[in-house]
């Protein structure tokens, strides 16, 4: 079956949200209602969602700084994965970044889920030699 990728509408919220349970990206310290409100309050036409047969079964926030773009909340639905879904969401987060003129799409995996770093290599990313860090200016709780 095809994936349908477009840009999320503010109907998709429930399942955008459920998606990202089922797979595990939420965390208690970020309220998904508020991620979403704050994405689409930036660029919110790089915030992807991709259905098949009607059905919300993948996502991905995307966002542009003029420097480099960052892609989150990549999510398939556990019962659609490796089916090329992610390959394709992916493919049209690079595009859109690439029309921008994006020079470099970042995005950051926690380092225990090894079988996400590895789809990213497939793809052609490379582990960098950085550090992130953090600093938490409004909190969610």
């Amino acid at each position: 079956m095809t994936i349908r990728i477009r840009t999320f509408d503010r109907a998709d919220e429930t399942d955008v949200i459920a998606l990202w349970q089922r797979c595990g990206l939420t965390r208690p310290w970020n309220d998904p209602q508020r991620d979403i409100a704050r994405k689409l309050s930036e660029q919110p036409e790089l915030f992807l969602v991709g259905t098949v047969e009607d059905r919300l079964i993948a996502s991905a926030m995307i966002g542009f700084d003029g420097h480099r773009g960052w892609v989150y909340y990549l999510a398939v639905a556990p019962d659609c994965q490796r089916r090329g879904y992610g390959k394709r969401l992916m493919a049209e987060a690079e595009r859109r970044l690439s029309e921008v003129g994006c020079p470099k799409l970042m995005l950051m995996v926690r380092t225990e889920n090894t079988t996400v770093i590895d789809f990213y290599r497939h793809l052609g990313y490379d582990i960098n030699a950085t550090a992130v860090l953090g600093k938490r200016l409004i909190s969610d709780e």
